[in-house]
């Protein structure tokens, strides 16, 4: 009797578990199903992007989630950073990561220049002194220059103005799931249970794939 006592527990705390595992997230709540979904870069993928800005607090506190994250992606799932245009003041650090994205140089630049502007508190904030910051990091300084200023760049500027229209958010970081759903700390609760909302999505989106 005593036995099956036991056995009666332990299955009812893998259940529990395997709930708390398995939890559900509603819309309206912890995450928006966008009205008009955007056309991702990869329609046979899941696509997940951040919007962000570099002098974004939140942002800057969203950082070691998003790389946490990224170290469990599987091939069928594409992450991407999309720079936020929301604000005008926002432009120089946007354009900074698509030149910096179009030479490839994003990895060498990304985290150092989110500690250079909330723990060091540096003022980067135009082009002269982005460009300087990147030079001591090893980028070509010139070739920065051209991209920031370039044709491309301001196409893809362009673009994220159109797409965070319809997004609809308000402010960073926000994530976007498959062009579908968007999500953010404040509906989720936390960084970390925005993430495990991503997660829920993304399964979604897979699912229905299948």
């Amino acid at each position: 009797m005593f036995r099956n006592g036991i056995i009666f527990i332990f299955a009812l705390l893998l259940s529990t578990t395997s709930a708390f595992a398995e939890e559900q997230f509603n819309e309206g709540i912890e995450y928006f199903e966008i009205k008009n979904p955007v056309a991702t870069s990869h329609p046979d993928k899941v696509v997940v992007s951040e919007l962000f800005w570099y002098g974004c607090p939140h942002c800057f506190r969203l950082e070691p989630y998003i790389q946490k994250w990224k170290e469990n992606l599987t091939s069928d799932i594409v992450f991407e950073q999309v720079p936020s245009v929301l604000n005008a003041s926002w432009m120089e650090h946007a354009r900074t990561f698509l030149a910096l994205e179009a030479m490839g140089e994003t990895e060498k630049v990304h985290t150092k220049l989110f500690s250079a502007l909330h723990l060091q508190n540096k003022r980067l904030n135009s082009v002269d002194t982005l460009a300087e910051f990147v030079k001591d990091l090893g980028v070509d300084e010139a070739k920065f220059r051209e991209h920031y200023h370039s044709f491309p760049v301001d196409s893809k500027v362009r673009k994220n103005k159109q797409i965070e229209r319809v997004y609809g958010h308000t402010g960073v970081p926000a994530i976007i799931v498959n062009g579908k759903y968007r999500t953010s700390a404040p509906m989720a609760g936390s960084n970390a249970r925005m993430m495990e909302v991503v997660d829920f999505l993304v399964k979604k989106e897979l699912a229905a794939k299948n």
